[in-house]
C-alpha cells in the first residue's frame, strides 16, 4: 500500500498548529454578546449567518488530521449537551499555544501530559464549591425583591387612550387560542393584587416587549408576572438587566407590534417558589438570548400548568419541536399547542376542507413507500429479486401497490396520516384527490404524543391497520399569525394539527431575513437543553466567570508552590523516577501553561462584551481580582461575595456601568467541565502524535506538491 510519511518536529508540532489556527476563527463567539459571521457557500453564493462553534466548524476546511479530531470533538459536545462547543473550540487553541511554548522550552511530552491532566482534575474537584442546586436557586430567586429579567415600571392610570388597553391592540386577537388551549403564565401576585384577572402578552417584541397589565383605574398597587417577567410599581422608569457574563442592556423599547399570547394569572400562592417555577431558572440559564428565553419561559409555564394534577413539574424537552417560518418579523415568533409544520399548497386545499372538524388520525412508525423494509427484516430464502424497486409510476406491480394502500385508508375512514418518514409522491397525490391529509418526516416524540391523546397506535405498515390503531379527536386548521391572517409563504403552508390536551408545544420561529434562520434555532435550542440539563444535574455553576477565575486562581496557587522531591507515589505512577523527577521539575511551567487557557478565556470574554478596551486591559482587570483574591485569603470566599454583590468582573468603566444592579447568571455543570475534558484530551492526544501517516490519492497529490519535502514517501 503506497504511503506518505511525515515526522512532527517536536518543537513545531504541526497538529497542535493546526487546531490553534482553526480555533483562532471562533474567538468572536465566546461570551454572551457574540459577534456573529456569514458563512457563503461558493457554489451558490448563498450566505448564512451563524454564531455557534458547531456551524462555523461545519464550515471550515478540515481535511487534515487534526481538523477530523477537533470535528468529532466539537460533534461530540453538541450531540451530548448542544451548548458548550464555544468554550471548547476556544479552550482547544489556547491550550495548544500554550504546550507549544512549553515544547520551545524543552519541557518533556510526559511531563505535560501528566501535569496537565492533573491539574484540570484538581481544577475540576475545587470548583465544586460554586455549585449551588437547583433548589436553593430558586430559593433564591423567588425570595429576592428584583426579579431577574424584569422591567421595573411605575405604572400610570390605564385610560381609553392608554398604550395599555388591550382595544388598542390592533394585532391582539382572542380567538387565535381555543379557550381550553390558552397557554397559561404561571404568576405571584401579592395580596393587594386580588383585581388583576387578564394578563396579556406580546409573544416576542424584540428586547423590549413587555406585558400589559391590566388593572382598574386607581388602583397603584404592585404586581409581578413571571412569565412576562414584569414588574410594575409607581413610577416610568424602565430597566432591563441581563447577562450571562458582565453586562447589563440598556432601556428597552416599546414594541409597537402586540401578539396573540394570551395568558392569566392561575391565582394566589403562598409558596412563591411554587408559582414561579422553572421560568426563573431558564432565565439566569439563558446568558442574554432575550427572544429565546421568553419562548422558553412560556413553554415552563404551560408544561408546569399542565403536570399540576400530577404533582410533577419537570421539563420535559421531549415534548418541544420547532417550526421556522421565513417572511415574518421576529416579534411574531411564538408557542402553540400542537405541532405547527409546513405543507403544500395542494395540501393546504384539504386543510380548508377539515377546518374545524374532527379527524381520524393514523400513525406511521416508518415510511410510507413499497420498498420500505422495517429494521431486522429478513428476506425469504430461495427468492431471487429481478428488481429492488419497481417504478410506481408505470406497471401493474406498482399500481396495485398504490391502490391497495389507498383502500385501506378509504375503508377505515382516516382522514389525516403522521408518517415519521418518506412519503410515497404518487400516494401522496392520490391522498389529496381523496381528501386525506398525509404528513411525512415527524418525529417519534410528535407521533408519541398524538398516540397519547387521540389512542392512536403507531403501525409500521398499512396492512397492520386494524380499528384500533385508529385515533380520534384530531382536528387541523391553517396556522394563523398574531394579527389573525392565515399565512401563506409561497411553496409552503404553514399548518397547526392541535388535540385537547395534548403533550406537545411547538415553538414557532419567525424572521424576514433567510440567512439568519439557523442562528434564531440554535439559539432556542441552546437555551432549551441549558435549561434540560441544569434539571439532569440538580445543580449549577455559578455564572459570569466565576469558575473559570477560581481555575485560574487556584491554578497560580499551585504553580507558585516549592518544588518537592518527587514522592514514592509519582515514582509508582511513571514507572520511572527519570519521569517523576521531570513532572516535578517542570511542574510550574506546565501549570501556568494551564492556566494561561482560562485567563484568555476570561479576556477574551471581556474584550468581547465590550468590558475592555483590549486584551491587554482585560488581562489587567483580571490580575486584579485574583490579587484581590489571593489577599483574601480564600478566593473561593472572595469570587463568591463578589457574584453576590454583582460586581464579579463588571469593572468601572464600560457601556453598562450605570446599571447598578446586575441578574445573577448561572452555568451546566457536566456540560461545562466535560468541555473543560474534552479540549485537554484533544490537544494531548494530537500532541502525542509522533507522525502522520497518508494513504490514498491524496498520497500522489502530496508527492507533486510543495510540501513533499516534508514527507517520506513509500
Amino acid at each position: 500500500l503506497p504511503m506518505a510519511f511525515r515526522d512532527v518536529n517536536a518543537r513545531r508540532h504541526i497538529g497542535l498548529q493546526q487546531l490553534s489556527s482553526l480555533a483562532l476563527a471562533g474567538r468572536t463567539l465566546l461570551g454572551p454578546m457574540k459577534s456573529c459571521k456569514f458563512i457563503v457557500d461558493e457554489s451558490t453564493n448563498q450566505s448564512t449567518l451563524i454564531c455557534s462553534a458547531v456551524r462555523l466548524i461545519e464550515s471550515l476546511d478540515l481535511s487534515s488530521a487534526a481538523g477530523q479530531l477537533l470535528n468529532e470533538t466539537i460533534q461530540a459536545q453538541n450531540k451530548e449537551f448542544k451548548t458548550g462547543m464555544s468554550t471548547l473550540l476556544f479552550l482547544i487553541g489556547a491550550w495548544s499555544n500554550a504546550i507549544l511554548e512549553c515544547l520551545q522550552q524543552n519541557v518533556p511530552v510526559s511531563a505535560i501530559v501528566s501535569v496537565m491532566s492533573e491539574g484540570l482534575n484538581s481544577c475540576c474537584e475545587r470548583v465544586r464549591c460554586l455549585q449551588i442546586s437547583i433548589h436553593d436557586v430558586n430559593k433564591e430567586l423567588c425570595s429576592s425583591s428584583v426579579r431577574p429579567n424584569a422591567f421595573k415600571s411605575k405604572t400610570c392610570q390605564i385610560g381609553p387612550d392608554s398604550l395599555l388597553n388591550p382595544q388598542n391592540f390592533p394585532y391582539f386577537q382572542k380567538d387565535i387560542l381555543a379557550p381550553e388551549e390558552v397557554i397559561p403564565i404561571n404568576s405571584c401576585s401579592h395580596q393587594d393584587d386580588c383585581n388583576f384577572n387578564k394578563c396579556l402578552v406580546s409573544p416576542l417584541a424584540g428586547f423590549g416587549s413587555i406585558a400589559s397589565l391590566v388593572k382598574p383605574a386607581g388602583d397603584k398597587s404592585t404586581s409581578v408576572s413571571s412569565g412576562s417577567g414584569v414588574i410594575t410599581s409607581s413610577c416610568n422608569k424602565q430597566k432591563l438587566t441581563h447577562s450571562r457574563y458582565f453586562s447589563t442592556l440598556g432601556k428597552s423599547h416599546f414594541s409597537s407590534q402586540q401578539g396573540n399570547f394570551q395568558g392569566y394569572l392561575s391565582g394566589q400562592s403562598a409558596d412563591p417558589c411554587k408559582c414561579y417555577g422553572l421560568g426563573h431558572l431558564a432565565v439566569t440559564l439563558s446568558h442574554g438570548n432575550q427572544a429565546s428565553m421568553k419562548l422558553l419561559q412560556r413553554i415552563v409555564a404551560y408544561q408546569q400548568e399542565r403536570a399540576e394534577g400530577s404533582g410533577s413539574s419537570q421539563f420535559n424537552i421531549a415534548e418541544i419541536v420547532t417550526c421556522c417560518l421565513l417572511g415574518l418579523p421576529e416579534s411574531y415568533s411564538c408557542v402553540f399547542p400542537g405541532l405547527v409544520t409546513l405543507v403544500s399548497p395542494e395540501q393546504a386545499t384539504v386543510i380548508k376542507y377539515f377546518e374545524d372538524k374532527p379527524l381520524r388520525i393514523l400513525l406511521m412508525d416508518g415510511d410510507l413507500t413499497e420498498q420500505y423494509r422495517h429494521l431486522g427484516f429478513n428476506r425469504p430464502c430461495n427468492v431471487r429479486t429481478v428488481l429492488e424497486h419497481p417504478s410506481l409510476q408505470e406497471g401493474r406491480a406498482g399500481d396495485l401497490w398504490l391502490s391497495s394502500m389507498l383502500d385501506i385508508l378509504i375503508s377505515f375512514e382516516v382522514n389525516l396520516v403522521l408518517v415519521k418518514g418518506n412519503v410515497c409522491e404518487n400516494l401522496m397525490e392520490r391522498c389529496i384527490a381523496n381528501s386525506i391529509l398525509v404528513i411525512g418526516s415527524v418525529t417519534r416524540d410528535v407521533l408519541r404524543a398524538f398516540g397519547e391523546v387521540t389512542s392512536a397506535q403507531p403501525v409500521t405498515y398499512l396492512t397492520q391497520v386494524n380499528a384500533s390503531c385508529v385515533g380520534s379527536r384530531a382536528q387541523v386548521e391553517l396556522w394563523k399569525a398574531c394579527d389573525g391572517r392565515a399565512m401563506d409563504l409561497g411553496e409552503l403552508v404553514p399548518v397547526r394539527i392541535k388535540v385537547r390536551g395534548i403533550p406537545l408545544l411547538t415553538a414557532v420561529l419567525t424572521t424576514t431575513v433567510p440567512s439568519k434562520m439557523q442562528l434564531i434555532e440554535d439559539r432556542f435550542w441552546t437555551s432549551v437543553y441549558r435549561l434540560h440539563h441544569a434539571l439532569n444535574d440538580e445543580k449549577v455553576f455559578l455564572g459570569g466567570g466565576a469558575v473559570e477565575l477560581l481555575c485560574l486562581s487556584h491554578i497560580q496557587m499551585l504553580a507558585e508552590q516549592p518544588l518537592q522531591p518527587a514522592n514514592k507515589n509519582a515514582v509508582k505512577e511513571f514507572h520511572n523516577p527519570w519521569l517523576a523527577a521531570s513532572a516535578t521539575e517542570y511542574k510550574s511551567v506546565v501549570l501556568q501553561a494551564l492556566a494561561s487557557g482560562w485567563k484568555q478565556y476570561l479576556s477574551v470574554v471581556l474584550c468581547n462584551t465590550a468590558k475592555a478596551a483590549s486584551e491587554l486591559e482585560a488581562c489587567t482587570s483580571v490580575d486584579h481580582h485574583l490579587k484581590k483574591a489571593a489577599d483574601c485569603g480564600s478566593p473561593s470566599a472572595y469570587i463568591l461575595k463578589e457574584f453576590r454583590r454583582g460586581d464579579l468582573l463588571r469593572g468601572g468603566s464600560g457601556p453598562f456601568a450605570d446599571h447598578g444592579e446586575g441578574l445573577k447568571v448561572y452555568d451546566n455543570v457536566t456540560a461545562k467541565t466535560e468541555a473543560w475534558r474534552r479540549a485537554l484530551d484533544l490537544v494531548l492526544l494530537v500532541l502525542q502524535t509522533d507522525a502522520e501517516i497518508i494513504t490514498g490519492p491524496k498520497r500522489n497529490q502530496l508527492l507533486n506538491s510543495h510540501v513533499s519535502s516534508e514527507f517520506m514517501f513509500l
